[in-house]
Parts: C-alpha cells; structure tokens; sequence
C-alpha cells in the first residue's frame, strides 16, 4: 500500500487564478469570486493553515 499526500496550501494561488478565469466565464460578481477564494481559505484548507 502506498500512501499519498497532497498539500494543497501549494497550489492555492493556481486555484485562485482559476477561480477568476471560471468567475469571468460564468459572469461572477466580486463579492461571490471572493466568497469562493475565502471559502477555499476556510474550509478547504483549515486543517492545513492551523498545522503552519
């Protein structure tokens, strides 16, 4: 069995340019392209930015 592990707090500035790249595409306002980048911060990454 092999293990994998990914950290994610790596990548965010590539998600966050991709999540403006997709806000334009569908028409996104400010306000709800940075509730999806505070989203990210907050729930997805939690975990990984309190064991910094």
């Amino acid at each position: 069995m092999e293990k994998q592990h990914f950290f994610i707090k790596f990548s965010k500035p590539i998600i966050d340019e991709i999540d403006k790249l997709l806000a334009k595409l569908y028409k996104l306002s400010n306000e709800e392209l940075d509730f999806f980048i505070n989203y990210d911060i907050k729930y997805r990454m939690g975990d990984e930015l309190s064991n910094e």
